[in-house]
């Protein structure tokens, strides 16, 4: 099989810091844990507060159940957010793998509250996960010339 075209784009590859900048620039991203031993994914909003991911959950749903009864450094998580414009493909897209705690503190917790507002209307998001980010990957996507064109836009 032959292309007609060569491709028009590149893939660079980022380092944490600026991995973590782009998913903080967002606010919605996806969620990744284990359901009866299946991956399951959630879209929920997030924020960055000191290096963590932080979402709001429901009391005993899968993720908050299984971050409430972990030991040790928490439940393996993965965390996906991008920005990938549908019509040029440009774009970012990062990718964290972490461990997940449930966030315990009575302080803590109503300051989550405060700084995180549910992206969309729903009663019992009284619960806070915490993802602390052990592999950060981050590829932004631009055309030849190493520009972004609507990347730098979209974050």
């Amino acid at each position: 099989m032959t292309r007609d075209h060569a491709p028009v784009h590149r893939r660079v590859d980022l380092g944490p810091a600026e991995a973590l900048r782009l998913l903080g620039s967002v606010s919605l991203g996806r969620v990744v844990f284990t359901r009866h031993a299946l991956p399951t994914v959630r879209p929920v909003n997030h924020v960055l507060d000191n290096g963590d991911i932080v979402i709001r959950t429901h009391e005993g749903t899968a993720l908050t159940s299984h971050a409430e009864e972990a030991s040790g450094p928490g439940v393996v998580v993965a965390y996906e957010a991008d920005v990938i414009d549908p019509d040029t493909h440009l774009g970012w897209s990062v990718v964290v793998t972490g461990y997940a705690r449930l966030v315990t503190d009575p302080a803590e917790l109503a300051r989550i509250r405060a700084m995180l507002r549910p992206w969309a209307p729903a009663d019992g998001l009284d619960q806070a996960v915490r993802i602390h980010p052990e592999l950060v990957a981050g590829v932004r996507l631009t055309d030849l010339t190493g520009r972004g064109g609507t990347v730098t836009a979209l974050g």
